[in-house]
C-alpha cells in the first residue's frame, strides 16, 4: 500500500459513500421511538440503554430482531455493540441469507472502528456462506442460491476495501474483480475496481472499469473527480479538465441541495 494512500480516502467507497445507500443501512427511525415525558427522543445514551434492554439471551428471539438491534446501534455509532449484536444474529439465524446480511454488517461495523483483521474476517464467513450454498443447491434449488447470493458482491467489495487498508493490495483488487464478476450492475463495484487498478498504475483498464460505473448510474463529483485523476495520468488533459468541471458542478449542486433542505426542515420545525 503506497503511503500516501490514506491521504486519498475520498477518492474510494468504503461501502456506503455514495448517493445510494445500501438497503440494509436505510434505517427506520420510528423503530427507536420512545415516550418523550421520561426521556428526551434525541438522547442516544438513552437509546443505547433501549437497544442493551434488546440484547436478550431468550432462545426464542428471532434472528431478524437481533439484526435490527444492531443496525439501530449502527445508527447511533455504537459500532463495538453493533459488531457483537451481528455476529449473535449469525449464529441464531439458520436463514442463509439473514446470516450472510449479519456478517457483512459486522464486517462494515468492524471497518468504522478500523479494525480491519476482524472485518475481513466477517466479510470472509459471509463469503463462505455463499460458496457453501452454491456447493449445496441443486438446479431446482436457484432461487435459495439468489437468496442467499443477495449481498455477495456489496461483501467482495467491501472485502476488497479492508483488504487494502489492512496492506493486501494485491488481494484487494482480486476481490474486488469477483464483486463485479458476482453482479455485473454493481456500479460501486466498478468504482472501487477503477480505484485499485489506478492505484497501480493501470490507467487503461482503470479507465474502462469507471466509465462502466458511471453507465450504471454513478455520476458523483467524487467518482467524476476519480475518472479526471485517470485520465490526466492518461495524458488526455482536455477531457480531465472537462470531467473535473463537471465533477465541481456536481459538487456544488450537492451543497445546495443540502443547504436548501437544511431551510426545509427548519420551517418545517
Amino acid at each position: 500500500m503506497t503511503d500516501d494512500a490514506g491521504d486519498d480516502r475520498h477518492r474510494f467507497s468504503e461501502g456506503a459513500g455514495f448517493d445510494d445507500p445500501y438497503d440494509e443501512f436505510d434505517l427506520d427511525p420510528p423503530e427507536l421511538d420512545v415516550d418523550p415525558g421520561k426521556v428526551d427522543p434525541v438522547d442516544s445514551r438513552a437509546i443505547a440503554d433501549l437497544l442493551d434492554e434488546r440484547q436478550l439471551t431468550n432462545e426464542d428471539i428471532e434472528a431478524e430482531e437481533v439484526l435490527d438491534v444492531g443496525l439501530n446501534y449502527m445508527q447511533i455509532n455504537r459500532f463495538e455493540q453493533a459488531t457483537e449484536t451481528f455476529e449473535r444474529a449469525a449464529r441464531f439465524t439458520e436463514d442463509d441469507r439473514l446470516a450472510q446480511e449479519a456478517w457483512t454488517n459486522k464486517g462494515v461495523a468492524h471497518a468504522e472502528l478500523e479494525e480491519w483483521d476482524e472485518a475481513i474476517g466477517a466479510y470472509r464467513e459471509a463469503l463462505n456462506i455463499v460458496e457453501q450454498t452454491e456447493i449445496e443447491t441443486t438446479e431446482d434449488e436457484t432461487s435459495n442460491t439468489r437468496s442467499a447470493s443477495e449481498h455477495a458482491a456489496t461483501a467482495e467489495s467491501n472485502l476488497a476495501f479492508a483488504l487494502w487498508e489492512y496492506g493486501e493490495t494485491a488481494q484487494a483488487l482480486e476481490h474486488a474483480e469477483r464483486a463485479v464478476e458476482r453482479d455485473p450492475r454493481f456500479g460501486e463495484g466498478w468504482y472501487n475496481r477503477a480505484f485499485f487498478l489506478q492505484e497501480r498504475g493501470l490507467s487503461d483498464e482503470a479507465l474502462r472499469c469507471i466509465d462502466n460505473a458511471i453507465r450504471l448510474g454513478m455520476r458523483s463529483s467524487q467518482v467524476l473527480e476519480e475518472k479526471a485523476r485517470i485520465l490526466e495520468d492518461l495524458g488526455e488533459h482536455e477531457e480531465a479538465e472537462r470531467v473535473a468541471d463537471e465533477a465541481e458542478e456536481r459538487r456544488e449542486e450537492a451543497e445546495q441541495q443540502l443547504i436548501d433542505d437544511q431551510q426545509e426542515t427548519r420551517l418545517d420545525e
